[in-house]
């Protein structure tokens, strides 16, 4: 059936401009090749040269965390840029296929790490998350959210990031986290409730952050004694992996004043080294 309806003369003679024209598919000569062990894309460490332990708290707290739970056969690579993780975010953990799946594995987001981890090593840390009891656990929740807040906070403030003008205005880069965000209770607006103008910004009192950060360390140093493991567990925790991340993180920080609280203690800096040498014999690095 044709259409009655045509287009005038003028109107087809413009559209004549833009030819519209179909091509086939392109076919690539490159294949991917599939994963054989487990590879954690991960941001770069310091010497990329001679390490494996990402520079990122996140992806070495992920790295801390497989290797504390025997994980051992873990590749990684850090030479994906986070805009093709999933949502913009490193790590991302490339699993093989399973024996008989076709395809090149599954690319898993960091939350989905622990529970691929259960099923690969079995068991599963239980309703306690591995602690002694339920005042652990809950102990365990508090020191994360030191870890996290205070913590990160003195790390943000010592080492500001380098300005990228394309990270700024791209959707699809990893944006850091503000220190207002870290910080328990928010600071203050610049502007008071007195002012005509609306609140905006905020003050950041640099001294006051880098007090709770002396006291955490402290407090970290103290709670932990001669323990080998925080809380005294049996075993390593998600907590254990979290806090021998920002304590090589913060080993490796810029600011001398940050680090000395760490150095200055000597079961802190024991532990760290403990904890290192089994979380750098897990991973090693692979070609891209």
């Amino acid at each position: 059936m044709t259409s009655s309806l045509s287009l005038p003369a003028s109107l087809r003679q413009f559209f004549a401009l833009f030819p519209l024209y179909t091509h086939g598919p392109v076919l690539s000569p490159y294949t991917a090749k599939p994963v054989r062990s487990p590879t954690l894309w991960i941001h770069s460490p310091w010497d990329a040269e001679a390490d494996v332990l990402s520079s990122d708290v996140e992806c070495l707290k992920w790295q801390a965390y497989l290797a504390l739970r025997g994980v051992t056969d873990v590749d990684v690579r850090w030479d994906m840029a986070s805009e093709g993780a999933i949502d913009a975010r490193l790590p991302n953990l490339h699993v093989p296929p399973k024996e008989g799946e076709a395809g090149g594995g599954d690319l898993l987001p960091a939350h989905l790490i622990r529970e691929w981890v259960d099923g690969r090593v079995g068991g599963g840390e239980g309703p306690l998350e591995g602690y002694v009891d339920e005042a652990a656990r809950d102990e365990g929740r508090a020191w994360v959210a030191l870890m996290e807040g205070n913590v990160h906070a003195a790390l943000t403030i010592s080492e500001p990031p380098s300005f990228n003008l394309w990270n700024i205005l791209s959707p699809y880069s990893e944006k850091p986290r503000s220190v207002e965000t870290m910080i328990n209770p928010p600071p203050a607006p610049f502007t008071g409730i007195s002012s005509l103008l609306p609140p905006y910004g905020s003050h950041v009192d640099r001294a006051t952050i880098e007090l709770q950060y002396r006291e955490a360390i402290a407090s970290l140093s103290e709670r932990l004694g001669t323990d080998k493991w925080f809380l005294g567990s049996t075993g390593p925790t998600a907590l254990d992996a979290l806090i021998f991340a920002y304590l090589h993180r913060i080993l490796h920080a810029k600011d001398n004043t940050i680090r000395f609280e760490v150095t200055r203690r000597v079961n802190l800096v024991a532990w760290e080294r403990r904890v290192q040498s089994q979380v750098r014999a897990a991973f090693q690095r692979i070609a891209p």
